[in-house]
């Protein structure tokens, strides 16, 4: 196997520069979490009071329940807080993950990133596709099929299909040990929801943007960060992408710095906070134009549904 190559941060920066970019904080990661969870309560408390904006709602909700896999997508990385135990913590109890199976997935991909040892690789290689695959993509994203495929798609099969010996209440049992946080704390929501009187709530603004709007931002998010990008490729300035989103785009689909994954795998050091700078400071000094940046998500979508088109150069 060969590891992906890297850069050496002194290449890029001043040590005063890196020693201010790669400084871990022991604020900004419960700052966020909270930042997620207060998003999240507002926006339903607003669908609740005025039910017409639901929809925006939904949104909303789908893009912060992503906001919270990124930012334990940067605990993975050891970078939420400076204490590595409540670093983790922070990710189990208010990220509702537990890294034990992530990290060394995760790491496996920054380590091989776009090589063919990449865990990832088979989300970003389909493409370029055509704008009718694209479609029904979007569309089975958002009208749940793919989170179901994803959360009950093998329970299904087995059910349709038991294995010799097993019974389907057995393969029941067996999956929802399985499920049980995601089956718990989503029991435990509706029915605190349901006692004050808007069980309709947890459905419409918690179970209904995870089921639709969080798989298709989802897949928004894979797209814009290694679609298109050259596989087996030596260039670690091109092993991924960053694209630039306006307000709207990093209130519905790029929460906390998501967008700036060209930076984040070429210093895997830095905390999602620290990337807009990062950025400012390789743009100042030339050196964006050497990477795999976009203008915006609209761009990328194009680039990926032109099945003509040929992957970025390394």
């Amino acid at each position: 196997m060969t590891a992906a190559a890297r850069v050496k941060p002194e290449t890029f920066f001043t040590a005063n520069e890196w020693q201010a970019l790669s400084a871990r904080s022991s604020f900004m990661g419960f700052a966020l979490v909270l930042h997620c969870w207060l998003v999240i309560a507002a926006a339903m408390a607003v669908g609740i009071a005025w039910p017409l904006t639901i929809p925006v709602m939904v949104m909303v909700v789908g893009n912060r329940q992503l906001g919270l896999f990124i930012l334990m997508h940067d605990a993975a990385h050891g970078l939420l807080h400076a204490n590595r135990r409540v670093n983790d913590r922070l990710a189990l109890w208010f990220c509702g993950s537990e890294l034990n199976i992530y990290r060394p997935y995760h790491l496996q991909h920054h380590r091989f990133v776009q090589q063919t040892e990449d865990p990832d690789l088979v989300l970003s290689a389909p493409f370029p596709i055509t704008p009718q695959s694209l479609r029904r993509k979007i569309l089975r994203d958002l009208t749940g099929q793919t989170f179901f495929k994803q959360r009950f798609g093998t329970l299904a099969a087995v059910l349709k299909s038991p294995p010799a010996g097993s019974s389907r209440f057995n393969l029941l049992v067996r999956e929802a040990k399985k499920q049980r946080v995601f089956l718990l704390t989503n029991a435990t929501g509706l029915a605190i929801f349901s006692l004050a009187g808007f069980w309709w709530a947890w459905l419409l603004m918690w179970l209904l943007p995870m089921a639709t709007w969080l798989p298709l931002v989802s897949r928004l998010r894979n797209l814009a960060e290694h679609a298109l990008i050259v596989q087996n490729g030596t260039n670690p300035l091109r092993h991924a992408r960053t694209t630039h989103a306006n307000f709207v785009e990093r209130a519905l689909i790029a929460p906390y710095w998501v967008n700036y994954h060209c930076e984040h795998h070429m210093f895997t050091q830095l905390p999602c906070w620290q990337l807009p700078a990062a950025h400012r400071l390789l743009a100042a000094k030339g050196v964006t134009q050497q990477m795999e940046v976009q203008p915006g998500y609209a761009t990328v979508l194009r680039l990926a549904s032109a099945a003509r088109r040929q992957a970025s150069p390394a």
